[in-house]
């Protein structure tokens, strides 16, 4: 794999975080899926996926609190995504590159929609577990962090900073425990790791861009474009489980 590829690559999946406050592994996965096996690019993805969502983790007012609230559902995302791992790495093959079409695609239909789904406090006990264990699941199978924890969490009553700590408490303990997986499943190896290094400074770059111009350029015009995007790379892996 050409190092200019995945350098631009994760230059514009870290920009695409730092204007939106996620999106890093979505981008990377899309992208780089089109080009390698999934369990390769999500073994690629996972330090600069750590080291930017512990930054964003990191920079909300109280993440104990947020942790103490959210922890159920941050089991469920360990368990599942532990769990789901063995599809990602071994057999699932071309099925594993449609089913991560498959969450792309849904992930850019609920982002155009809008959809909104408010979770009343009465039922986040029970909830929060069950949102975490599908997401492990869709994680250890497609590498996507997504789906359905960012619906989720946007339903919950959270206040704009806290939402962002949310989604960065969210995706750090998903590529914790798809690190987990792989290793378990023998498919992250040395190589792996120097290739995830060498990720790391574009994607910091690519953020540190994105949050200098997220003033400067319509939210709601640049969120539209990258769900279409996403919806285009979305069809086009999901094509080749049938081509």
């Amino acid at each position: 794999m050409n190092a200019g590829v995945i350098g631009a690559t994760f230059v514009v999946a870290g920009f695409v975080k730092g204007v939106t406050g996620m999106g890093l592994p979505t981008v990377a996965m899309g992208v780089l899926g089109t080009l390698m096996l999934p369990a390769q690019a999500a073994a690629m993805l996972l330090v600069p996926s750590f080291v930017t969502n512990v930054w964003q983790l990191f920079a909300g007012p109280d993440v104990r609190a947020l942790s103490r609230r959210l922890w159920p559902m941050m089991a469920g995302i360990t368990a599942g995504t532990v769990a789901a791992a063995s599809f990602i790495a071994g057999g699932g093959g071309v099925w594993a590159v449609a089913g991560l079409g498959a969450a792309l695609m849904l992930y850019a239909a609920a982002g155009l929609l809008a959809w909104h789904l408010p979770v009343p406090a009465r039922h986040e006990r029970w909830l929060s577990p069950v949102i975490g264990a599908v997401t492990g699941v869709v994680t250890g199978g497609t590498g996507v962090f997504v789906v359905p924890a960012v619906p989720y969490l946007q339903g919950l009553a959270l206040q704009k900073e806290e939402l962002v700590q949310a989604l960065g408490l969210s995706f750090t303990v998903s590529t914790i425990a798809l690190a987990i997986g792989l290793a378990r499943e023998h498919a992250f190896a040395i190589d792996d790791l120097r290739a995830s290094l060498f990720a790391v400074v574009p994607a910091l770059v690519g953020m540190w861009i994105g949050q200098r111009v997220r003033g400067c350029i319509s939210g709601i015009t640049f969120r539209r474009c990258f769900f279409v995007c996403l919806l285009a790379l979305g069809v086009e892996l999901s094509a080749r489980a049938f081509v």
